[in-house]
């Protein structure tokens, strides 16, 4: 058996001395053993999450809630508003874009509306990333990232500059980051609605390129908003997509799109990605199931499992959700 090779001693690519691939794994176990392997060798993890969605999906709520949440199971927190339109932050904001840019005076120097000013403020922090990284660097040390940023959701499925921001920061601080994307719960109600956010989030998974998670969010309104067509696991685990077509067919506006939706249906399933869990952002048992996926994604579990939260042996199923927070009447058969 030949040896490992000593420190800092030239490995040759086609020599199988040091790694031979002959064992298959899962792709969860691959994932252990690189944690591993980068815990041996001694380098350092940060981790954090990406916050994204539409407008009005409460990532600003969240982002001040989970802050809150992690520091209560001892985690020391980073919020990063990278909103440039935000000025009315909740929370304390550890690093702010608006000390870079601002989007008003993008708007006024540069004659644009808000939608082009974002896409502006966003190419203006790709090509000024050493200042990001220069405020987050002292901070990778011992804090947790959670990025806050804007809600207009062309950043996140067809322009590469938010993209390129955190591959560039990926790599220059050792990021384990998780995309948290937030899908107000209202849009359930309405199929048209929910096959948007569907094709809404398989786009941002495709593009994005990391560990995703998808959040139907304020779940605790959702017996506010009606009707659901069926139970709530319908939603969640995107079950079979046809049934919708009859309720779609119902709706005047949508019969003339009948085939062009079922289409788009088609390629949502055909991917087989998109999955929603549930949040609640007032109640610590819903904030922490979200966290153990979270952790599981990025990897922060096999750096060190915080016992204070892996210890809750609470399960927030989607049938205890669906029983805490929708009356009988609110699901049709």
């Amino acid at each position: 058996m030949k040896k490992i090779p000593a420190s800092g001693e030239r490995i040759n690519p086609k020599d199988d001395c040091f790694y031979q691939p002959t064992i298959s794994v899962s792709p969860f176990r691959a994932q252990v053993v690189c944690c591993e392997l980068i815990i041996f060798l001694g380098v350092e993890m940060v981790f954090g999450q990406i916050v994204i969605g539409p407008p009005g999906s409460g990532k600003t709520t969240y982002c001040n809630g989970m802050s809150q949440f992690l520091s209560l199971i001892g985690r020391k927190v980073a919020v990063v508003n990278l909103d440039p339109a935000n000025d009315a932050l909740p929370y304390e904001c550890a690093v702010n874009i608006e000390e870079l840019i601002k989007l008003e005076v993008v708007m006024s120097e540069c004659s644009l509306g808000p939608n082009g000013g974002l896409l502006h403020c966003m190419e203006y922090l790709e090509k000024n990333i050493d200042w990001l990284e220069a405020k987050l660097k002292p901070l990778s040390k011992d804090h947790y990232f959670l990025f806050d940023f804007p809600g207009q959701v062309e950043l996140f499925f067809n322009h590469d500059s938010t993209k390129n921001v955190l591959t560039n920061l990926t790599k220059s601080l050792n990021l384990r980051l998780t995309a948290v994307q937030l899908i107000d719960s209202i849009l359930c109600t309405d199929p048209g609605n929910y096959v948007s956010a569907l094709l809404l989030s398989l786009s941002t998974m495709l593009h994005m390129e990391l560990p995703h998670i998808n959040v139907l969010s304020k779940i605790d309104l959702i017996g506010n908003y009606g009707k659901l067509a069926f139970g709530l696991d319908f939603y969640t685990d995107v079950q079979d997509l046809s049934y919708l077509q009859n309720y779609l067919n119902q709706d005047p506006r949508s019969v003339k799109y009948r085939k062009l939706t079922s289409e788009l249906c088609s390629v949502v399933e055909d991917y087989g990605l998109v999955s929603f869990t549930t949040l609640d952002i007032q109640d610590k048992e819903s904030v922490g199931e979200l966290v153990k996926l979270i952790d599981k994604s990025n990897g922060y579990i096999f750096a060190g499992i915080d016992a204070r939260l892996f210890s809750l042996t609470i399960v927030f199923t989607v049938a205890a959700v669906q029983e805490k927070y929708m009356k009988d009447e609110d699901t049709e058969d």
